[in-house]
């Protein structure tokens, strides 16, 4: 079988290296716009991964390099997710993407047709949240006979944070924006809304060293779950973990205009505020700490006639021995998961779904357990 992991970049390379060293008798084509970044990364993970240059803007090379693959594996921008989606359908070859935007994920599902002709199986949003966050929720959801309450938390902090927003980029400074920006769904007493993000501030507890941080809505995170669940819980929601006091600061800067598309001239150069506020974000935000990422999962409902409280947690921290960061493992390793439960024809699925439909939850509890990502669940009764 063949993979083809589209971007070389911290997401895609840990996405190849999990993959190569998974199956080893299998081909990994590791394909970049810079080749010798490409190289450099397929030569440092195994004989089994071949590096490839890639321009996903030019039809014609997307299409002869996708030829050919079981699976291909979007590492790359959520913009060129769709444009990649309508290759690998053509290619007749699989597909799945780390998400990052739900407009672009409802363009894809609007290949779902053309994606069951070809017999294929397109799955977005996979890496960590949405992705795995969300796979837990509808796995924990199938325990129930009535739902009561889905609540989700994640975050991904450094181990050592510094002030004043006790925080640093792990991902992508635009991305942090469009979750802080953008409005973000719930579900709330059956109904569901929209509300705005950076709101819904509440305190949760994780052991030690953490003790109590922060959590509060983002967009972006439930990704279709909200639709999904509509008129089968009474409450759903998504907010992201951080160290106290983030919240109330990011918020300032918004207020005061950080990230609106005003242009601003300087010198002979003009961008705008939001333009300017991603550049500091990442000369700033950017100071080499370890990571680590935090993740809960509470669903709440009846069972056999009694209430009982389900959750999923985990804490996954900096690999010293790979030199990979706790946010590439948490959102590598569940797509590089799913692309092979693809190739291996476990998913059966086909056209265009997200992963907490196809995906088996048990299945992925499992194999993340194999690459010590350890997955806690605790059932705990309650009175109502």
């Amino acid at each position: 079988m063949r993979y083809t992991v589209i971007g070389a970049g911290m997401m895609g390379s840990a996405v190849a290296y999990d993959l190569a060293k998974h199956n080893r008798s299998d081909e990994v084509i590791l394909a970049d716009i810079d080749l010798e970044r490409a190289t450099q990364t397929a030569h440092a993970i195994g004989s089994n991964v071949t590096p490839l240059r890639l321009d996903v803007n030019i039809d014609g090379d997307l299409k002869n390099t996708l030829r050919g693959t079981t699976v291909v594996i979007s590492a790359v921008s959520y913009s060129v997710n769709y444009r990649v989606t309508k290759a690998a359908i053509e290619a007749g070859a699989h597909m799945c993407d780390m998400g990052g935007n739900d407009e672009v994920v409802h363009r894809q599902l609007t290949l779902d047709t053309d994606a069951r002709a070809r017999g294929v199986a397109i799955v977005p949003h996979c890496g960590l949240a949405p992705g795995l966050i969300n796979i837990l929720a509808m796995h924990g959801a199938k325990e129930f006979d009535n739902l009561d309450s889905i609540h989700l938390r994640v975050g991904g902090l450094p181990q050592h944070p510094r002030p004043p927003l006790n925080y640093q980029i792990v991902f992508s400074a635009e991305g942090l924006i469009n979750e802080y920006v953008e409005k973000a769904a719930i579900i709330q007493d059956g109904n569901r809304m929209t509300v705005d993000s950076l709101t819904g501030l509440e305190e949760i507890q994780f052991p030690e060293p953490f003790g109590a941080l922060e959590a509060f809505y983002t967009s972006g995170g439930l990704s279709m779950l909200a639709h999904l669940l509509e008129g089968k819980v009474q409450h759903l929601d998504y907010k992201t973990i951080r160290y106290k006091g983030h919240c109330e600061r990011f918020k300032t800067l918004l207020e005061l205009g950080f990230a609106t598309n005003e242009p601003v001239i300087a010198g002979s150069h003009v961008k705008t505020n939001r333009e300017f506020f991603i550049d500091l974000l990442r000369k700033k935000l950017d100071y080499g700490d370890t990571d680590v990422v935090l993740g809960r999962a509470t669903i709440t409902g009846r069972r056999h006639g009694t209430g009982h409280s389900l959750a999923y947690e985990f804490t996954d921290y900096y690999d010293e021995t790979t030199k990979m960061t706790a946010m590439m493992r948490a959102t590598a390793f569940p797509t590089s998961i799913i692309a092979q439960l693809l190739a291996r024809g476990i998913i059966t699925t086909r056209g265009v779904t997200v992963p907490e439909v196809c995906v088996p939850g048990d299945m992925m509890i499992e194999e993340l357990a194999k690459r010590k990502f350890t997955i806690s669940t605790t059932v705990t009764e309650t009175r109502r």
